[in-house]
């Protein structure tokens, strides 16, 4: 018989995404949540030994089995993806809603500078971004926020995990930026807005 640590790693396995706990404690009714609980924090230390190809990662609330990074070159050769890339502008818009959200289209473009119509209707296509509602101003217009898609693609737990300022200065400085495809630097006063809410064209 299967032991309860033996299947939540089959259906972390086989999950399309991150499965959250609460997923997990819906699939496994049977089972106690801190029983699950407890066969996660197992699964993270097994697999969180150097030397393994694969990682249990934290990831968008939930779990998920990811390749570790260091393997990505070699990966590629069997998959044949080119990795995700996205242009500067899109960068950009991305690190003002992810930083200040919620926001409006008008906000975005009064801190880029630039209409960001094209962009936005990219992010929104790409699912990085999502709108939240309308802002209770005159013209109640439209607020955009960051989705789950957004953390699983910068490998984030939650918007808390967001690098700070200061951690981007320093990737920035010494090119990890442009090797890791981190965010980039948001304008002053935009990491604050994150944490209080804390859930021109291609990309």
């Amino acid at each position: 018989m299967s032991t309860l640590k033996s299947i939540v790693e089959s259906l972390l396995f086989v999950a399309e995404g991150p499965l959250t706990l609460d997923r997990l404690c819906s699939l496994l009714e049977e089972h106690e949540r801190n029983d699950i609980r407890a066969a996660l924090n197992t699964l993270l230390q097994d697999y969180g030994g150097e030397g393994r190809g694969v990682e249990l990662a934290e990831v968008a609330g939930g779990y998920q089995f990811r390749t570790v990074a260091e393997n990505a070159d070699y990966l590629r050769r069997l998959t044949k993806v080119r990795p995700v890339r996205f242009s500067q502008s899109a960068l950009e818009s991305l690190a003002i809603i992810a930083y200040r959200q919620p926001v409006t289209r008008a906000e975005i473009e009064y801190l880029r500078g630039v209409d960001s119509g094209g962009v936005l209707k990219t992010l929104l296509e790409k699912k990085l971004i999502k709108i939240l509602g309308k802002k209770d101003i005159p013209g109640k217009p439209l607020i955009y926020g960051t989705t789950r898609e957004f953390l699983e693609v910068f490998d984030l737990k939650d918007l808390r995990s967001l690098p700070s300022l200061k951690e981007i200065r320093e990737l920035s400085e010494t090119s990890k930026f442009e090797q890791q495809e981190e965010l980039p630097l948001p304008l002053p006063e935009s990491e604050t807005s994150a944490a209080n809410n804390s859930d021109d064209t291609d990309a």
